[in-house]
């Protein structure tokens, strides 16, 4: 199948899925609802049943428990609002002051005259003055129409069943709920197989393992939310209790259920309190103090609180959040932007555990889309320096330069190389891939240097750490201009990848020489300066290749036969194979990473007094 064929096919079913999301939201939602409610329930039933409660008994209990909360919960809350109904016109004479107060404010009676010419029109629009030559048609002589009012048959049928309709949908909805909960919590364990089967998996354990896991990380999601929104709502109504707004109650359930909306929930739950504080109280003290009840706690319970209880974030990034809010809201509405982070959390969750949903992961994930080594590669053939230097800023103020260069700068090479023998890799890109590295060797070094006076040294491993040579510490074959020489072995990767071993030995006091692969050939290697070098360093990404590294050496060989030579094998497989082309091409030594080639070259350079308080497998003369 081709792959506009399969791009079709894709569009073609999430055109389905969406639309069947959006004109069967009545049979979806309360699935929907009944889905996060069994993953919130699922931890006490287990709770239960390791008490030996059997299945069916604390299912029962737990349904019924939780959703007789709910029922009185929402009880309370059609009283108060009653209650807040029948108030609400004793507030209208501190609106009305609180309203000639501001006019006060308007220059040269602006609000008092745009007010004056609202209630003009109205009274033009609605007084029903009659045009000349109306009263003439209506005399009085006119004698009134008997009326005679008749109840119709069946009436009191109609009226029952007006009080009744518009009941029957929430209870319909409410008993889907109940019984999809029960359904579920009774039978997770045929729901996981039946999801193991859909997903494909051969790995039956695997799967199994993995669905379980993101079950149980769910619930806890879902039950520190329930609990930290709650724990929101109580506060909410306590403060608005003692700051004196009217029903408390309400607007802390609101708050709590409101909170669970990203980014604009907490604000509409402070909407409606807001609103009643400036109604009831004549002056502004109750509309400030509920402003600093909601901006208070929301900035305790996001900033602290909950990043202890459930970590940073969702798992979810902050795009995707907007995006999941908008999307849900649009299917289902006020209860879809409700249910629009548990419904995303669900998916990122499965997609990180179920190969087959794993586009979820990546769509939503708060997860980096590329690893830092795809990063830097990415920004490579991009040209973006800026963003690679903030990169490894980032990434060195708990890492080594030696660190950033083995874990992020090699395998960015090694996934280039990959690409030069797939044949995707055009020259020019490479070309531009090996400028733009040497460009940021010296940026990438001073980065680390502004770190490492900002960041404990504690917190870097000791098997990241490389010393600090000084120049009294050198020894006198390494205190010439440029002792050491990096040279790439053929390639512009190669070359790519002298610059930043250059940069790394420098940091660490050894002063290097890089020369381009050119000056190998027969014009130009008369022209090589090798004086005051006292060792030379081949670079390679290509391994594969060995011939390109022969030529090298001879050459090199042929312009300082006694100088020492070390190999810099960046992406071979392990030692063994790097070992047998150090034998085959006679070099004194070789490296598979930038720290282990650094560490040697430290070794070297340093006095016999500071070799002795280096650890001996750094030892140049251990792999001559």
């Amino acid at each position: 199948m081709s792959s506009s064929s399969s791009t079709l096919n894709a569009m073609l079913i999430t055109v389905i899925i969406v639309a069947t999301l959006y004109f069967a939201h009545e049979v979806l939602l309360p699935i929907a609802l009944a889905c996060i409610l069994s993953f919130m329930l699922a931890p006490p039933v287990r709770m239960l049943q390791n008490h030996r409660v059997p299945r069916g008994l604390a299912v029962a209990v737990v349904v019924l428990l939780a959703f007789f909360v709910i029922f009185v919960l929402g009880s309370i809350m059609a009283r108060e609002v009653s209650h807040l109904a029948k108030d609400l016109p004793r507030y209208e004479a501190t609106i009305s002051t609180k309203i000639e107060r501001l006019q006060g404010f308007g220059t040269g009676g602006t609000l008092e005259r745009a007010q004056q010419v609202l209630k003009d029109l109205s009274k033009q629009l609605g007084s029903g003055e009659r045009k000349p030559g109306q009263d003439s048609l209506i005399t009085e002589e006119q004698t009134p129409i008997p009326v005679e009012v008749r109840e119709p048959k069946g009436a009191l049928l109609h009226v029952l069943s007006r009080l009744i309709n518009p009941l029957l949908g929430p209870l319909a909805t409410t008993a889907i709920i109940i019984v999809f909960v029960i359904f579920i919590l009774m039978m997770r364990e045929d729901l996981r197989d039946r999801l193991i089967r859909l997903a494909g998996s051969t790995d039956i354990p695997h799967a199994t393992a993995a669905i379980d896991d993101a079950a149980r990380r769910l619930s806890r999601l879902f039950l520190a939310q329930l609990a930290l929104n709650a724990g929101f709502g109580v506060l909410v109504g306590l403060g608005l209790l003692i700051i004196g707004v009217p029903s408390p109650f309400v607007w802390g359930v609101l708050a709590g259920v409101l909170r669970f909306i990203p980014f604009i929930g907490p604000i509409l739950g402070l909407i409606f309190p807001l609103a009643l504080a400036i109604s009831v109280d004549p002056g502004w003290s109750m509309v400030l103090w509920t402003i600093t009840l909601f901006v208070g706690l929301e900035v305790v319970t996001g900033q602290v609180i909950e990043p202890v209880i459930q970590g940073h974030s969702t798992g979810l990034s902050p795009v995707a959040v907007v995006v999941a809010a908008t999307f849900w809201a649009w299917l289902w509405g006020p209860v879809g932007l409700v249910l629009a982070v548990p419904l995303t959390v669900v998916l990122v969750v499965l997609g990180r555990h179920v190969d087959a949903l794993k586009f979820f992961d990546v769509l939503l994930g708060d997860k980096p889309a590329l690893s830092e080594a795809e990063g830097f590669y990415q920004r490579m053939l991009a040209r973006d320096p800026i963003e690679a230097i903030e990169q490894a800023k980032s990434y060195m103020t708990t890492h080594s330069l030696s660190g950033y260069c083995d874990d992020v700068v090699r395998p960015a090479l090694i996934l280039a190389q990959k690409d030069v023998d797939r044949g995707i890799l055009e020259d020019e890109k490479k070309i531009h891939m090996r400028e733009t590295v040497e460009a940021l060797s010296a940026d990438i070094a001073h980065e680390h240097w502004l770190a490492s006076r900002e960041v404990d040294p504690s917190i870097v491993t000791s098997s990241e750490k490389l010393p600090f040579l000084k120049a009294e510490q050198l020894a006198p074959a390494w205190q010439s201009a440029k002792p050491l020489l990096v040279i790439g072995a053929h390639t512009e990767l190669d070359q790519a990848a002298a610059a930043i071993f250059a940069a790394l030995v420098e940091m660490h006091g050894v002063q290097a020489r890089v020369e381009r692969a050119e000056m190998l050939t027969a014009c130009n290697i008369a022209n090589l300066d090798l004086s005051g070098v006292a060792l030379m360093c081949v670079s390679s990404v290509d391994t594969k290749t060995p011939a390109h590294i022969h030529f090298a050496v001879r050459r090199l060989r042929s312009r300082a036969p006694h100088a020492k030579l070390l190999l810099g094998l960046w992406s071979a497989k392990d030692d063994k194979v790097a070992a047998e082309l150090k034998d085959a091409v006679g070099a004194n030594g070789v490296a598979r990473t930038f720290h282990q080639a650094a560490a040697i070259i430290l070794q070297e350079a340093s006095t016999d007094q500071e070799r002795q308080t280096m650890a001996p497998a750094r030892a140049f003369a251990a792999r001559v």
